[in-house]
């Protein structure tokens, strides 16, 4: 059948339309996520009396989860409320013709000067596990001053792995140089010697467990917030390595030690199937130390419930906290999220 030229234009521009329509339609079904976040001076303590002076997001590190769609489109006014310039990169997001709000200074924008705002709007995606940090002076803010929270990501087509998940636990690794501790403003230089290390701002025996019951398919979400590679051992259990930067692996392999290099996110999957009381911890030696002292740092217990405490158990009668992996948040949906537990004190 042979088409006369008008009506392959008029067919070309009805096409044209229908397309159009339908991202507008997309558009339209996108949630719009506003929030409004602080920059603030905040001392938190990572473990016993050992402080740390960090420039906080909402005064708490990490700072406040973000959870939402994929597609959804973002908005977050950032107020900065210290006295040094910072800005916020949205790691992982492709900022599709958002460029400008990508975060960097001197680069794609000013950097937000002490008591000014600036308003970050992009688009959520691709899907996966995200993160964001300050990207003014990354070797001191980021690394050592507490710049960074976790970006969750749902996806439109989860795999059918994930589908199976019914626990999740989002895990932030990082290193801290405890000379630089009362000194906003400097550190993050060559040759620093860290020597205090934590999971979401907090050193061995002053995080948490990660409790589950028999039977939970456990995602644990790592990342890479620090400067250094934290290589972390689950005892107990075998591991799938199921996404890398948020993107789901076309072959997920087998593993019981994950490296985790800065920036990097790994998501491993596992089924809790070997009730007990397992270590999960950093394979880096050196990075289970709290200053000179051993059997600290990056350390937690995968804890069953059905498992009672023995009397030697250090953490018999720890009082436990259960959002500390925001694990009761990820539970809610999307959504933003700060957490008490992380708070700091105010700076004056």
């Amino acid at each position: 059948m042979k088409l006369h030229l008008s009506t392959l234009r008029r067919f070309s521009a009805l096409a044209a339309v229908f397309a159009a329509s339908a991202i507008i339609s997309s558009q339209a079904l996108a949630a719009v996520r506003k929030y409004d976040m602080n920059i603030e001076d905040t001392k938190i303590t990572l473990v016993e009396k050992q402080q740390y002076h960090t420039f906080a997001f909402s005064g708490q590190v990490p700072g406040p989860l973000f959870y939402v769609d994929e597609g959804d489109q973002i908005e977050v006014n950032v107020n900065n409320v210290t006295a040094l310039p910072h800005s916020i990169h949205w790691h992982g997001m492709l900022q599709k013709g958002t460029w400008k709000r990508d975060g960097i200074a001197g680069t794609t924008q000013e950097a937000i000067k002490p008591g000014e705002s600036f308003l970050y709007k992009f688009t959520a995606e691709p899907s996966g596990t995200m993160w964001y940090h300050c990207h003014v002076n990354v070797n001191e803010h980021v690394v050592l001053r507490g710049m960074w929270g976790p970006f969750i990501v749902r996806p439109k087509k989860p795999t059918a792995l994930e589908k199976t998940v019914t626990k999740e636990f989002i895990m932030m690794l990082s290193d801290w140089d405890s000379k630089w501790a009362d000194k906003p403003g400097f550190g993050g230089l060559p040759g620093d010697k860290f020597d205090f290390f934590t999971i979401n701002g907090k050193s061995f025996p002053d995080n948490q467990p990660l409790r589950v019951n028999k039977g939970d398919v456990v995602r644990m979400r790592l990342i890479g917030a620090g400067d250094l590679v934290h290589s972390i051992h689950l005892h107990g259990h075998v591991m799938t390595v199921a996404f890398k930067d948020g993107f789901p692996l076309p072959a997920p392999y087998k593993a019981d030690t994950i490296a985790v290099a800065p920036g990097e996110r790994y998501d491993v999957i596992f089924t809790a199937d070997n009730p007990g009381r397992w270590m999960i911890h950093d394979h880096v030696d050196s990075h289970v130390m709290n200053g000179d002292r051993p059997m600290g740092g990056i350390m937690s217990v995968l804890e069953y419930n059905e498992i009672k405490p023995d009397d030697f158990y250090d953490w018999k009668n720890k009082k436990f906290e259960p959002n500390f992996y925001y694990e009761e948040s990820l539970k809610k949906g999307p959504g933003i999220y700060t957490n008490d537990g992380f708070k700091g004190q105010a700076v004056q």
